[in-house]
């Protein structure tokens, strides 16, 4: 029996939840791709105005964007660190409920780009990877995460490390060409 909060910040939308064994307790988002750091921490005060101490956190790990990607993680770890409960991490894209047994998903990456990866049975079978809508044959966009889904899959992964699939716009002084 455990109580987890759900973070995810790897689209436009921020969603947080509070699930206790499978069952959603809370559940809340905010749509805005500019805006996680203030949505994330007052999403996960409402949810913990259920009353109900989570003794972990599961925290999507994109692929996205990289500044949502940062906001959400640091969140989750920091959430975790001060709490001393564990933190576990997922692939954000594996947890777009789907119910086809062949499928492609995708969430805009902005500069005109998707990240995206094809499943068969639930089960991921290729990628996460950025392209061009055109180079990706047969997906599915506009659809989010799903918190229950995230919780199911805490149990078979721990992605300790976000998935970044671009090289970042910013480049250390030290980095940059004369």
């Amino acid at each position: 029996m455990s109580t987890t909060l759900v973070i995810d910040t790897s689209t436009s939308r921020t969603i947080v939840g509070l699930i206790k064994d499978e069952q959603i307790l809370w559940q809340g988002f905010h749509d805005g791709a500019t805006d996680h750091g203030n949505a994330v921490a007052l999403l996960a005060k409402q949810a913990l105005a259920a009353g109900v101490n989570p003794d972990r956190v599961v925290v999507g790990m994109g692929p996205g964007p990289f500044t949502g990607l940062r906001v959400g993680i640091s969140f989750a770890r920091a959430f975790a660190a001060a709490r001393n409960i564990e933190v576990i991490g997922i692939c954000s894209l594996d947890a777009i409920v789907v119910e086809q047994s062949e499928y492609t998903v995708a969430i805009d990456a902005r500069r005109k780009e998707i990240y995206w990866a094809k499943y068969h049975d639930g089960v991921r079978v290729e990628g996460p990877a950025v392209n061009f809508p055109a180079d990706v044959a047969d997906y599915i966009i506009d659809l989010y995460p799903d918190v229950l889904r995230l919780v199911q899959l805490s149990q078979s992964q721990n992605v300790s490390e976000p998935f970044y699939l671009r090289r970042p716009d910013a480049v250390a002084t030290a980095d940059r060409p004369s």
